[in-house]
């Protein structure tokens, strides 16, 4: 039986996942964070669903955001421009910091036991 400070473990879990896949390990925090949602799948708690649903999001998005667009800008660019390079590095810093900001704000929500949903790339339903 899952009592209410096991909700709060996986949602703060989840936020602290959602920031390891930025800060420390990519990939392998998605894929951990892709197991805890599997693991809690069928979880009764607003808290824990909620938290998992913005971690799996708004990881697709950084991926998106932080991956696909630097390609685009260094395709559009051109690989030798110094501008290119630039753009490609005030891009990455700027949006990378905003994502580990918003997953901060989300871990501090985790821990006070309150759903929260991200800025710009959150999902509104859970």
């Amino acid at each position: 039986m899952n009592t209410p400070d096991t909700h709060v473990s996986v949602a703060v879990q989840a936020e602290a996942l959602y920031l390891i896949n930025l800060l420390l390990a990519p990939g392998l925090g998605f894929l951990g964070l892709l197991w805890l949602a599997y693991q809690n799948t069928n979880s009764e708690s607003e808290l824990t669903r909620c938290h998992l649903r913005q971690t799996i999001v708004a990881s697709i998005w950084a991926g998106i955001l932080l991956l696909i667009v630097a390609g685009l800008i260094i395709t559009f660019g051109g690989f030798q421009s110094p501008y290119t390079w630039m753009v490609l590095i005030l891009y990455f810093v700027t949006c990378h910091a905003a994502l580990i900001l918003f997953g901060v704000f989300g871990l501090a929500r985790a821990l006070a036991k309150q759903t929260y949903v991200y800025p710009l790339i959150g999902s509104k339903r859970w």
